[in-house]
């Protein structure tokens, strides 16, 4: 029986030890951590002939090697081992490109980008099942891409949320549409410079059979034509900034469709955008994106309409928590980078109480520092970027925050702050990662959420 090694005891590893084991393969999984969580994992999985190692790393030097290693999306592609098995010749892949091995006949839908490809992804899903495809989506969102390889019932369409580590470790998957949201420095520790990350990106889109772009976004825009002659373009500001011929824009409150058909440009309109629950100018590109991404499938005008009216909104992206005597909270624990806590500033109104920090991240933090100036009546730090954030907002001239380390801190003085300031919005827009104080952002923004609620409920 051929063996297999999955990395990474997370729900992608483990969706695709479970599939490896149903193709017959004899699998370890092992992670390096060991935990209450993990140890019960570890004994439902064994119910499963499935065998875990924690506090343990995967060792090449011993008698018993895998064929194949699999690897989780949190682990780097470059960690010794991995790059030492890929020199021995064993083959080692994402559970993305797992997943693509199970599903490459059924169409996909890849959207990557630095910031906006969540709140995409889950916008194009919900049009595609409004128009009764059976098309979950997955990857960095959802279901673990292999969890989608074991559904009983095949999807119809994968939407498939592809981040630059999935990319890197998945070389033939080829989507059918392709959507690239931002490009803006992100994730550099790993990726060391802007070229080896956009070109991560590159890969994946130069594989998909259609691409769709937001030419709003600065770095995309400037490669245009010349580097992407066959894609379709979006942008908000109207067709006069639409790059080449054929897109998305928007005008007068309408998404338009802009194409040749029979040699004549035709421009049709698809959907209003005031349909969008959603605030922002952001979340207008996402809709143009997702709307590019619909039609280009074939989906209808009536569906697209209809999926867009009844959208939600994404948790943990500018979330309204609830209002309490007049303020907004609000919860964007998903920004966690600069340019997306400089989008998430821009898209409420102002004065704003800020919530910020965590785990700091490289990059430029300049339009955010401008924003905070522009908006913010008090800003609250928590976590290990703290002190770093507080000299930093020192040397831009704004005087007006404090550190208090802690959510539940923050959540309380954000309150009595908003009442001296007659700030109509809290936003928590951490611009950091959140691994000093959560598992993930989604555990941070449900705590503030948690938070807010019971203050509500205490007041």
């Amino acid at each position: 029986m051929p063996k297999a090694h999955v990395i990474g005891l997370g729900k992608s590893g483990v969706a695709a030890a479970r599939l490896l084991k149903r193709q017959g393969w004899q699998v370890v999984l092992s992670d390096r951590n060991t935990t209450e969580n993990l140890r019960q994992q570890q004994q439902e999985l064994a119910a499963e002939q499935i065998a875990v190692e924690l506090g343990y790393s995967l060792d090449l030097n011993s008698s018993d090697v895998p064929q194949l290693i699999v690897v989780s999306p949190g682990v780097p592609w470059d960690i010794p081992v991995l790059v030492q098995a890929r020199e021995l010749g064993i083959e080692t892949i994402g559970e993305m490109e797992l997943a693509w091995r199970h599903l490459q006949s059924i169409p996909w839908v890849a959207i990557t980008g630095t910031n906006g490809k969540t709140t995409t992804t889950s916008l194009i899903a919900a049009i595609f099942q409004t128009a009764g495809f059976n098309a979950p989506a997955c990857g960095n969102i959802g279901y673990a891409a292999c969890e989608v390889a074991l559904s009983s019932k095949p999807p119809e369409w994968v939407i498939a949320e592809i981040s630059s580590y999935q990319i890197e470790s998945s070389n033939s998957v080829k989507p059918r549409i392709g959507v690239w949201t931002t490009f803006t420095p992100d994730h550099l520790s790993r990726h060391k410079t802007l070229d080896n990350y956009y070109n991560i990106k590159a890969q994946l889109l130069r594989q998909c059979e259609i691409q769709v772009f937001n030419g709003d976004d600065t770095y995309l825009n400037k490669l245009g034509l010349s580097h992407w002659p066959d894609a379709y373009w979006t942008s908000v500001k109207g067709k006069d900034y639409l790059i080449g011929e054929k897109g998305y824009y928007i005008e007068d409150d309408w998404v338009v469709e802009t194409r040749h058909v029979a040699s004549l440009q035709k421009d049709e309109p698809i959907v209003k955008v005031s349909a969008l629950r959603m605030v922002g100018e952001h979340n207008q590109q996402n809709l143009l994106m997702s709307v590019a991404a619909a039609r280009l499938a074939g989906i209808d005008k009536t569906a697209i309409s209809r999926a867009i009216s009844e959208f939600p909104g994404v948790p943990h992206r500018l979330e309204h928590i609830c209002n309490w005597e007049g303020i907004d909270f609000i919860n964007d624990s998903k920004a966690t980078n600069y340019d997306a806590a400089e989008v998430g500033l821009a898209s409420v109104k102002s004065p704003v109480i800020l919530i910020a920090g965590g785990e700091a991240k490289a990059g430029d933090d300049t339009g955010w520092m401008a924003q905070i100036k522009a908006k913010a009546a008090a800003v609250l730090l928590i976590g290990d970027a703290a002190a770093a954030f507080a000299q930093r907002l020192q040397e831009v001239g704004y005087a007006n925050y404090e550190i208090v380390e802690t959510m539940d801190r923050a959540v309380s003085k954000s309150a009595e702050l908003a009442k001296q300031y007659q700030a109509p919005v809290v936003l928590l827009s951490p611009a950091c990662a959140s691994f000093d104080q959560y598992p993930n952002f989604e555990v941070r923004g449900d705590h503030f959420r948690q938070l807010c609620l019971e203050w509500v409920g205490k007041s």
